[in-house]
């Protein structure tokens, strides 16, 4: 969406009310796409001025404040970035300063799982400093499958800005940051700026595509919600919204972004938590709610129907216990939970944030559907479907559609299974619907005589 052509650092200050609860400084960041090897990264910051040491330098008051960045790639030990940043602000009235100093310095950051250490100091108490160090992990959204980049919140959005100069300045908006991720009070809205990629990813079929906002509580309770279907006429598009947060209790909430095919019930999701701090505001529900995660996955804005199409689909790795669970289940939430927690567990690489393995799986139920699909069934419910989502594509394939005394088949090899197995899937019908009839991988149909089945009677 915005492109910057070499590493950059820039800085900028803007005054909101302080909301800092402690040591005066605080950081968050938001990554956005940039190119298919590296994101955007954008890392905003805030002073408490209130906090900062003002001294009087030729009859001026001022806070001086020093910002340090630095980055380094965790594998390689790499420094990428170690930058510092002087900082200095007017205070008119000393005896009244409760005004905060924003402000964002940016990266272009490559991919890997990165370190970084912020600190912020006060140029004129050097025991004034808070130090904070965060793991990054970037991953290019620049690919051929749809995606959602960081969600950005904030304390002011101002559409149509002609002030294309400030830094807070993207894509016909100036996105005021909020560092300390702190609402209520006097910040009782929420604004925030999202920015999704790839709409034209293959593995979407509806020309619209649902949209959910939700925001949870810390015991896993929706307290607001929107949704809206968006067009994929444009590959990329900025989302931008609000809430209104007043009546909330004092809480940690979630903010969660999903974009969902609803047909194929595939989808991504972005989230990002938050604090509200309203003690005016009596918290009347009494009940408890375990915190569930489930709710920022794509599973948090399926409908039952769509949930239990999922789980039809994800049988053929599931135990005969787990089948027997989820066909006890009533309701939505439980079958959420389920399979969030069922797909979990199979995550074969849970340090990022897809479940690379639960995408890969519906991408071959997809390929599945319209490789074998027949008048009958879908093709995911055949049998060389089947074998196709289990154990992925095979490594040769011998086809044998027009035989004189034997009905159509195919033989299916795998070199890289139990040192090497096959699978034979026949024409018995005569309706281009292949039925596995032999198999030498374990746990499979074995039919050592399966040529018997395939004769043509004369």
């Amino acid at each position: 969406m915005k492109k910057i052509f070499t590493i950059i650092s820039l800085i900028t200050l803007t005054l909101l009310p302080s909301f800092a609860q402690d040591a005066g400084f605080d950081f968050d960041y938001a990554q956005f796409a940039y190119d298919s090897t590296s994101n955007y990264v954008e890392i905003y910051y805030v002073f408490d001025q209130g906090k900062l040491t003002t001294v009087n330098k030729e009859g001026e008051n001022f806070v001086e404040a020093v910002l340090s960045v630095q980055i380094t790639d965790s594998t390689t030990s790499d420094t990428l970035v170690n930058n510092q940043w002087f900082i200095r602000h007017p205070v008119e009235n000393p005896e009244s300063v409760s005004q905060s100093l924003v402000g964002v310095v940016s990266f272009i950051l490559p991919k890997g799982t990165l370190q970084c250490i912020i600190k912020g100091t006060d140029l004129n108490n050097a025991l004034n400093f808070r130090n904070i160090t965060e793991f990054i992990r970037v991953k290019p959204l620049i690919n051929s499958s749809a995606s959602i980049s960081d969600i950005q919140l904030a304390s002011k959005m101002i559409q149509g800005s002609e002030n294309k100069n400030s830094v807070f300045y993207k894509n016909t908006f100036e996105v005021i940051p909020i560092p300390n991720l702190v609402f209520g009070g006097n910040q009782p809205a929420l604004f925030f700026y999202s920015e999704i990629y790839n709409l034209a990813d293959p593995n979407f079929t509806e020309d619209t595509l649902k949209l959910n906002e939700i925001i949870f509580n810390s015991r896993g309770k929706v307290v607001l919600e929107k949704n809206k279907f968006i067009s994929r006429k444009n590959n990329t598009r900025v989302e931008v919204g609000s809430f209104i947060l007043s009546k909330l209790p004092t809480d940690t909430y979630t903010l969660a972004i999903s974009l969902i095919d609803t047909s194929k019930n595939i989808g991504v999701t972005s989230s990002k938590r938050f604090f509200v701090y309203n003690p005016n505001i009596i918290d009347s529900d009494t009940s408890f709610y375990e915190a569930k995660p489930v709710l920022s996955s794509t599973f948090g804005t399926m409908s039952e129907e769509e949930l239990d199409d999922i789980f039809d689909k994800s049988k053929y790795i599931a135990t005969s216990q787990e089948i027997d669970k989820y066909k006890k289940l009533s309701g939505a939430e439980g079958k959420r939970e389920f399979l969030f927690d069922f797909w979990n567990g199979r995550d074969k690489d849970p340090s990022t944030k897809e479940n690379e393995y639960f995408y890969d799986y519906l991408k071959r139920v997809e390929s599945a559907n319209s490789r074998f699909s027949s008048m009958q069934r879908a093709g995911w419910k055949t049998d060389r479907g089947r074998v196709f989502i289990i154990y992925g594509e095979p490594s040769e394939i011998e086809r044998y559609p027009n035989q004189i005394e034997s009905r159509p088949y195919e033989i299916w090899y795998y070199n890289e299974i139990e040192g090497g197995v096959y699978f034979i899937f026949a024409d018995l019908t005569g309706f281009s619907e292949y039925t596995l009839v032999h198999s030498t991988k374990r746990g499979e149909l074995r039919d050592d005589n399966w040529g018997r089945r395939i004769i043509i009677a004369r």
